[in-house]
């Protein structure tokens, strides 16, 4: 995406900072849990399909409700379905630290806490990105400022500051660093509930919750560039819960690092990922959108096959590190043109589907890794992701080149001071790089 320069010295809104302050305040507290977690559930099994299950039940919601979720945000307040969700979530955690302070863990209950947390964060999540455009106009360029802002405090946050404390509130018990997290989602429901309001987008009162759902899916199916930007999450997803899965184990078993380091090794990716979250406008520039993210899902695949091969933790972090900063860039690029490029009233829906897609994916690569460690070895699972990372990039490089980014940037352009009907069937495209009809879905 290739912002104008004349918005360079247009500032995101006051409400922009308060919401930025919200996520940064929720992402300590998950950074905490992130690195704690893996370690809690090592405490109750080292079995590594049990632990497989627990990875798992995180991704669950997004296949069971992915889509209605998405609906449903397209028919409430999205700013009110934020902080009732952070609320539910606070509470969830107190509960979990309850039950890690009476010593009552066990894999069932952490795969459970694990569901609803993730429930939690398909609505809050989807809420979001919808809320955003709105708050900032849909303007493009503002909107990939911000989106680098807030994914720039996030890594920060919760790779970068979370992890190494995660593993040192641990060390004070297992309730402690959950009572953490608890208190990061209470704050940041406060601040969102004082969040401006926007308006509600327009409802579709004669429409069933089913139908509506099928409309965001199809808009997403039908349309190459959405599919593809969709299709690498959802691969991406497999190779990165393959690797989550044992990732904790292979690190204390094959690299010999402590809690406290497991903890620094997760603070390497996020540096990276800080790190790309900042250049990524840059790169979008320079290079354009389409095959920005072509480069960085190769970086990212070739980092994993060099956290596959690493022969000690220094040379693990900076594998790790050099994914981390393909994430990073990724998943700023790719949200903001999404945001920019798909109408208002779709928004929810588009973002649930396309985060249910990658979602979908997820539980496979859990299983998967789980079930290569312990057919092969430690590094089986690795090896496995990164060769799934680099075909996924070679598949979608068409998908998502810089003409059919540019086209759905002009459409989108085209349409902006009008709110677009739904297409009963939207036509695919028939060419490898087409200009548009404003009736084929604009993403």
């Amino acid at each position: 995406m290739t912002p104008d320069p004349a918005n360079d010295v247009i500032k995101p809104p006051t409400g922009f900072g308060r919401l930025w302050t919200a996520q940064t305040v929720s992402s300590l507290g998950d950074g905490v849990t992130q690195a704690a977690l893996p370690l809690i559930a090592l405490s109750t099994t080292r079995d590594p399909m049990a632990l497989a299950v627990v990875t798992a039940a995180g991704t669950l919601p997004w296949l069971l409700f992915g889509v209605l979720g998405g609906a449903l945000v397209d028919r409430w307040d999205r700013r009110r379905t934020m902080w009732v969700t952070d609320t539910a979530r606070a509470m969830l955690l107190a509960s979990l630290a309850a039950a890690a302070a009476l010593d009552v863990l066990s894999v069932p209950l952490l795969a459970a806490v694990a569901f609803l947390l993730a429930l939690g964060g398909l609505f809050f999540d989807t809420a979001a990105t919808a809320y955003l455009p709105d708050l900032l106009g849909r303007d493009p360029a503002l909107l990939e400022r911000a989106n680098s802002r807030l994914r720039g405090a996030q890594t920060a946050a919760s790779g970068l500051a979370g992890p190494p404390a995660g593993s040192a509130l641990l060390a004070l018990g297992r309730a402690v660093p959950l009572l953490a997290d608890a208190v990061s989602f209470a704050l940041s429901a406060l601040l969102v509930r004082s969040l401006p309001a926007v308006p509600r987008p327009a409802a579709g009162a004669r429409e069933s919750l089913l139908r509506q759902a099928r409309a965001g899916a199809s808009y997403v199916l039908r349309d190459r560039l959405l599919l593809g930007l969709a299709l690498r999450p959802a691969v991406g997803n497999v190779a990165f819960l393959a690797v989550e899965t044992v990732l904790a184990l292979f690190a204390r078993e094959r690299l010999g690092i402590a809690p406290l380091g497991f903890g620094l090794l997760l603070a390497a990716e996020a540096a990276g990922g800080l790190l790309g979250a900042g250049v990524a406008s840059l790169l979008g520039r320079l290079l354009g959108t389409g095959t920005a993210l072509t480069c960085t899902a190769t970086v990212e695949g070739l980092a994993i096959l060099g956290l596959a091969a690493a022969p000690n933790p220094y040379a693990a972090g900076l594998a790790l590190a050099v994914c981390g900063a393909g994430m990073g860039a990724t998943m700023v690029l790719g949200p903001s043109l999404r945001q920019a490029i798909v109408p208002n009233h779709l928004i929810g829906r588009v973002a649930s589907t396309s985060r249910m897609l990658a979602m979908c994916a997820a539980p496979f690569g859990a299983f998967l890794g789980g079930w290569l460690a312990t057919a092969y070895d430690l590094r089986t699972p690795l090896y496995a992701a990164a060769g799934l990372l680099l075909a996924m990039t070679a598949v979608t490089a068409t998908m998502t080149g810089n003409r059919r980014v540019e086209a759905a940037l002009r459409d989108a352009a085209s349409n902006s001071g009008r709110d677009r009907a739904e297409p009963e069937n939207p036509v695919r495209e028939s060419a490898p790089e087409p200009q548009r009809s404003t009736e084929v879905p604009a993403s």
